[in-house]
C-alpha cells in the first residue's frame, strides 16, 4: 500500500507543482504517451534481453510483493521459533528416531501440523527437515560448526535467487535516463527535419523531446529505483525467519539451555517482530 501511496504523491507533487508554477501540463500530457512508447518500449526489450524466462516470472512475483509487503507476520516468527524449539527439544529427549517421521514427511506431522502456515513455505519447511534430517541420518554426529556451514549455504542460496528481481529492477532504473536521452534525441531529430517550421512549432517539438529526458530521470529515481529498493528490503525482513530457525538448531546442538536457545532467535529480530520473552516462553509452555 505505501508503495502506492507513494507514486501517487510523487505524481501529484511533480505535476501539480509544476502546474502551480505556470506551467502549462497540455504539452506534456500530450508528449508522455509517445515519450513513454519509446522509452517504456526499449526498457521492456532490455529486460527481455538480460533475463531467462524465469527470472521475469520472479521479476514479475518481485513487483508483486513489493505492493503486498514482507511475507512473514510476527506471529510467522513467533511460530517459526516454536517449531523449531519443539523439535529440537524432541531430538535431545527422546532421539532421532523419534524425530524422523516428523521431519521425513512433515506433512504427515502432528507437529508441524500445529503450523499450517510455516508447512506450506516449503523454503522455510525444508531448511528446517532438511537440516534435522541429516542429523537422523547421521545419528548426531555432525559436528555444529559443519551443519551452521550448510544452513548458511541453504539461507544465503535461497536469498541470492530471490534478491535477483531487485538488482534487476536496480539495473533498469540506472538504463532509464539514458534510454530517456535516447528518447529526448529521436525528438530532436524529429524536430531538425522540420526546421523550416515557424518558432512556435519548433518549440513545441523541442519541448516534447525534453520530455523525454524528463520521463527518464523521473521514473529512475522516483519510482523504479525505489521499488528496487523496497524489495530489497522486504527480501532482509523476510530472511530473519531464516537465521531465526537455524539460530534455535545451532544454539540447541551448542548445547544451551532450551529457554536461552529461544532467546537467541528471539533476540536476533527486529524490534517491530520481536515479541516479548515471556509471551514466547508462554507460547512453547502452552504447546
Amino acid at each position: 500500500m505505501l508503495p502506492a501511496i507513494g507514486i501517487i504523491i510523487l505524481l501529484v507533487m511533480v505535476f501539480g507543482g509544476f502546474a502551480l508554477t505556470g506551467g502549462a501540463l497540455g504539452p506534456v500530457m500530450h508528449a508522455v504517451p509517445h515519450e513513454m512508447l519509446i522509452i517504456g518500449g526499449a526498457a521492456a526489450g532490455a529486460l527481455v534481453a538480460g533475463n531467462s524466462k524465469h527470472e521475469l516470472k520472479a521479476l514479475g512475483k518481485g513487483l508483486v510483493k513489493v505492493f503486498k509487503g514482507p511475507g512473514y507476520s510476527r506471529k510467522d516468527h513467533v511460530d517459526a521459533i516454536a517449531l523449531t524449539g519443539r523439535l529440537m527439544r524432541l531430538l535431545k529427549t527422546e532421539g532421532a528416531v523419534a524425530l524422523e517421521e516428523h521431519v521425513e514427511k512433515p506433512g504427515e506431522s502432528a507437529i508441524f501440523a500445529e503450523y499450517p502456515r510455516i508447512l506450506t513455505d516449503h523454503a522455510l519447511c525444508g531448511l528446517i527437515c532438511d537440516t534435522l534430517m541429516l542429523m537422523v541420518v547421521s545419528s548426531g554426529t555432525l559436528e555444529v560448526h559443519a551443519v551452521e556451514e550448510v544452513m548458511d549455504n541453504a539461507i544465503r542460496s535461497h536469498f541470492h535467487e530471490m534478491d535477483e528481481p531487485a538488482h534487476a529492477l536496480q539495473q533498469l532504473a540506472d538504463a532509464l535516463p539514458a534510454l530517456g536521452i535516447v528518447a529526448a534525441v529521436l525528438g530532436v531529430v524529429k524536430t531538425m527535419g522540420s526546421i523550416d517550421e515557424p518558432p512556435s512549432v519548433l518549440g513545441g517539438m523541442i519541448g516534447s523531446a525534453l520530455v523525454g529526458t524528463f520521463l527518464g530521470v523521473l521514473l529512475a529515481y522516483g519510482i523504479v529505483g525505489p521499488l528496487a529498493s523496497r524489495l530489497k528490503q522486504i527480501n532482509a525482513h523476510d530472511q530473519q525467519i531464516f537465521h531465526s530457525v537455524k539460530q534455535v538448531i545451532i544454539a540447541s546442538l551448542h548445547g544451551w539451555p532450551h529457554a536461552l536457545a529461544v532467546e537467541s532467535a528471539r533476540s536476533g529480530l527486529p524490534h517491530s517482530l520481536r515479541p516479548p520473552l515471556l509471551e514466547l516462553l508462554d507460547t512453547l509452555k502452552g504447546r
